[in-house]
């Protein structure tokens, strides 16, 4: 039994170290789903509170009681951003939420998914349909089993209008290490439109670990001439524990000058209706508490292949 994995006389557990000094217990009412594909364990479990969970090594991932509070603001800040996105990249984004998230949006012609754990996939086609509803049978999806950095070199020139980077964390060893460095986003760079917007998840957003997102956004605000606007934000996702920051990288539009009017708009327009990213709600994500300012200037540094960041809690 791993030692992420325990029960007591109360039930089963899953604990989950967030640092050296903070782990969270997640407690289960059954194992639904269990295995190992080539590159990670996988748990799909019934939880008292956050119902049907998805968890990678014994981190959680995705609960069925708030993925839409983290796909929603994975997505449609970045898709509202460009006025009219019809060809979408998505890196990762195993569930298949994101891909279907960004598929509601009615302008879209084309989306393809780039994820490395084929293994993966095929059991979330199976397991967990509440997250893509059908994305994955969708006509204008192509779905690829590769490396996504690889795929976005390869794509250099291809004018993707919007690219969703719903990845892991750059933990030492693993396949997403590469994939937030300066080297890479100047690959995303060259595989956009001239006014293609790239978003990415950046981790915790919190003051327990703000390293992630401050260096992600170091890194970021270095390209200004690729990358003029560089906006931060944040979604409330409860199965985190924590606020889960994202960031806006765009060659011409700023997110920041949509006014709610503009995001109903647009919104509306394409047939969506968030349950999260309201157009009331939406730019009060991007103003980021003070502590987060505070540590991109105190943490924040130019992540390069040669340096890059290492997820060390």
């Amino acid at each position: 039994m791993s030692q992420s994995l325990f029960s007591q006389s109360t039930g089963m557990f899953i604990a989950e170290t967030h640092t050296d000094a903070v782990t969270w217990f997640f407690s289960v009412d059954k194992f639904l789903v269990e295995g190992k594909t080539q590159f990670q364990q996988y748990q799909i479990v019934d939880m008292p509170t956050f119902g049907k969970t998805l968890f990678l090594d014994y981190k959680i991932q995705s609960s069925l009681l708030d993925e839409h509070v983290y796909h929603e603001s994975m997505v449609h800040p970045a898709m509202v951003t460009h006025p009219n996105p019809k060809k979408v990249l998505v890196c990762g984004g195993g569930e298949g939420s994101t891909l279907w998230h960004a598929l509601q949006h009615n302008t879209v012609e084309s989306a393809t998914m780039v994820d490395l754990d084929e293994e993966l996939i095929d059991m979330v086609k199976i397991h967990m349909p509440e997250w893509h509803r059908g994305a994955f049978e969708d006509p204008r999806t192509t779905l690829v089993h590769q490396d996504a950095r690889k795929w976005v070199e390869d794509h250099a020139g291809h004018g993707y209008d919007v690219i969703l980077s719903d990845l892991p964390g750059p933990i030492e060893g693993g396949p997403a290490l590469y994939l937030y460095t300066k080297e890479y986003f100047e690959h995303i760079a060259n595989a956009l439109s001239d006014d293609g917007v790239f978003v990415l998840q950046s981790g915790a957003c919190n003051e327990t670990y703000p390293y992630c997102f401050a260096a992600v956004h170091e890194t970021l605000e270095s390209l200004k001439e690729e990358f003029p606007y560089v906006r931060g934000y944040y979604g409330l996702v409860t199965t985190f524990q924590m606020p889960w920051g994202f960031i806006i990288a765009s060659k011409k539009h700023d997110p920041m000058d949509l006014t709610p009017e503009q995001l109903q708009e647009r919104l509306g327009g394409r047939g969506i209706k968030p349950r999260y990213t309201t157009p009331r709600f939406m730019p009060s994500m991007f103003v980021l508490p003070e502590y987060m300012y505070d540590a991109i200037k105190a943490h924040g540094r130019i992540l390069t292949d040669a340096e890059p960041f290492l997820w060390e809690a």
